[in-house]
């Protein structure tokens, strides 16, 4: 058995490396991966394009990955937390598999996913199984006492 000489490992190094030219990269300067989607902001031209295209993602997602029911439900489009966080994954996805990515963007979505398995729990906690139960939206209207709201945001409380 051969022991472990860290001198090899630069040599080897140095003569992959000897070679290289960044501006042979491939991909540019442009966007990797894909657009980043504000559902707040989208406007009527853009939202169905963007729908369609977190819908496929979605469902290669959960069959490639075996996202339980549990996690990802059928109704999944209508629970927007859900909505939210897997539309963050699919960017990061696509921009992690961008053919200009370094090498280190496949495992790093993977680090991504395994936090967000646990957000999507809490975020639809399983409760459509036996069908679609809107979730009870929370809404400010009515819930804030003005007075005490300026009263409080008027007065430093450092102590």
């Amino acid at each position: 058995m051969s022991s472990f000489d860290p001198d090899d490992v630069d040599a080897l190094l140095a003569q992959e490396l000897s070679g290289f030219d960044p501006s042979s990269r491939a991909g540019g300067s442009g966007i990797i991966g894909g657009l980043v989607t504000n559902w707040r902001e989208l406007s009527d031209a853009e939202v169905a394009e963007r729908w369609q295209a977190l819908r496929t993602w979605v469902e290669w997602f959960t069959v490639r990955y075996n996202v339980p029911v549990s996690v990802v439900p059928d109704c999944w489009w209508r629970h927007s937390a859900i909505v939210e966080e897997l539309s963050a994954l699919h960017t990061a996805h696509l921009a992690a598999f961008d053919p200009s990515d370094s090498g280190f963007g496949p495992i790093g979505w993977h680090e991504r996913l395994s936090i967000t398995i646990p957000r999507l729990n809490r975020a639809y906690g399983g409760g459509c199984n036996n069908g679609h139960k809107p979730t009870r939206p929370r809404s400010w209207a009515h819930t804030t006492d003005e007075k005490e709201w300026a009263a409080w945001t008027t007065t430093a409380h450092a102590q």
